[in-house]
């Protein structure tokens, strides 16, 4: 267990996860306020107009991109630490 295991992160890696830490916290952001406008006593008919159109469909879209990203993300790791793998094992 002396081996030298550091985990280099490309580029892109960092790239899809901190796309995905800011759709997430942008798609919470906008849940949130959706719930405190709605506490403040505001109906569904003054969400239709001004930003909030756009407050409401972010949550719709930004979750399920995320989740996208999330799964590119698990997917290119896995891909990198076979590769990894292999190199490691057609050296010794």
């Amino acid at each position: 267990m002396t081996a030298n295991n550091t985990a280099n992160v490309s580029r892109f890696e960092r790239i899809l996860a901190f796309m995905l830490l800011g759709l997430v916290l942008l798609s919470v952001g906008t849940f949130v306020a959706i719930i405190v406008g709605t506490w403040q006593g505001m109906s569904s008919s003054d969400f239709a107009g001004g930003i909030w159109p756009g407050v409401v469909m972010v949550p719709y879209i930004g979750l399920p991109l995320a989740f996208v990203l999330l799964i590119t993300l698990m997917i290119t790791s896995a891909v990198k630490r076979s590769r990894e793998n292999q190199r490691t094992t057609t050296q010794r």
